[in-house]
């Protein structure tokens, strides 16, 4: 046992990342029943849809899973109680200061893990009391920190800085890349785009086959006068960079944006106008099968490429 499965009574120390869209209960309980910690995404979830998500993920696995919550969530409050209520024993935060809510949800018993982007947030999520941080490095899908550190020099860089226990996040989504981050220091990985990529993924079918297409250099990070994000290109992102050209103010970028534009790409299947949030990673991801499938070969991978790091 590591440091992560020690902490959350895991077999791998492998976590799905809790996205929007494709975060349902069906991929949260798959992961955790395959050794893994399922994540249920509560950014997509009205809070009458969270606690029906967190009741049947409780029926789907005897196995500890979580709930991730964005902090700019407008009914944070409610769903913070609801996370109470039911019972939930893990919650991962992000998008907001950690000093927040740690403090409350610790006091309840919850071990808390607070996403970050650099050293200087892993620190503050540190002095918060955060049990672990999510160390995220700009190739991850969907929104990105402003600092466009890659995972390949964030992990180590924070690794530098704290004491408690890092999980790297950020175009991780095999054996051998989940190895090189623990070399680097992480003592446990987070993968999106593979799972997103999943037969138990609640996204749209197009979109888990636009993952399958998109080759590298696909995905690009825009709006980073909003909340950076990565997406793949189509019409959608097209118009943005046609507006940038004009020098847009935040406004007429957030006019153009609209609402629900992530619901319409990643949940309901509109390749063209639709926000499509995915990885750099998913240039190496060629199939949509079954999460215990992709855990077991992510795990056999692992232990292959550990054995031959020894031999070298």
């Amino acid at each position: 046992m590591n440091k992560i499965t020690s902490l959350f009574n895991i077999q791998y120390p492998i976590i799905q990342g809790g996205m929007i869209w494709n975060s349902g209960y069906k991929l949260a309980s798959a992961v955790s029943n395959a050794g893994g910690l399922g994540l249920i995404g509560a950014g997509s979830m009205y809070p009458d849809v969270l606690r029906e998500h967190i009741q049947k993920c409780k029926k789907a696995t005897d196995k500890p899973f979580g709930v991730n919550v964005p902090m700019l969530y407008p009914n944070i409050e409610e769903i913070m109680q609801i996370i109470l209520e039911e019972g939930v024993k893990i919650v991962f935060t992000s998008a907001g200061n950690p000093k927040t809510w740690t403090a409350f949800l610790k006091e309840k018993g919850i071990t808390v893990v607070h996403v970050v982007s650099s050293s200087k947030f892993a620190l503050k999520a540190q002095e918060a009391g955060v049990d672990a941080v999510v160390a995220e490095g700009f190739e991850a899908g969907g929104h990105n920190g402003r600092e466009e550190t890659t995972t390949f020099t964030l992990i180590p860089m924070v690794k530098e800085n704290i004491s408690i226990p890092l999980i790297a996040a950020g175009g991780i989504a095999t054996g051998r890349g989940m190895l090189a981050a623990m070399i680097l220091g992480a003592d446990g990985v987070q993968m999106g785009s593979r799972f997103a990529a999943s037969t138990e993924s609640s996204a749209h079918a197009d979109f888990k086959q636009t993952i399958i297409d998109t080759k590298e250099g696909d995905t690009l990070v825009t709006l980073k006068e909003l909340a950076p994000v990565r997406l793949i290109k189509n019409k959608f992102y097209n118009d943005i960079q046609e507006l940038y050209s004009k020098c847009p103010t935040p406004e007429e970028l957030k006019e153009l944006l609209g609402r629900a534009r992530a619901k319409r790409g990643m949940f309901e299947g509109d390749l063209v106008e639709g926000e499509l949030e995915i990885g750099q990673i998913a240039g190496l991801i060629h199939d949509i099968k079954p999460v215990k499938e992709i855990i077991d070969s992510v795990m056999e991978e692992f232990e292959m490429a550990k054995g031959e790091v020894v031999m070298l």
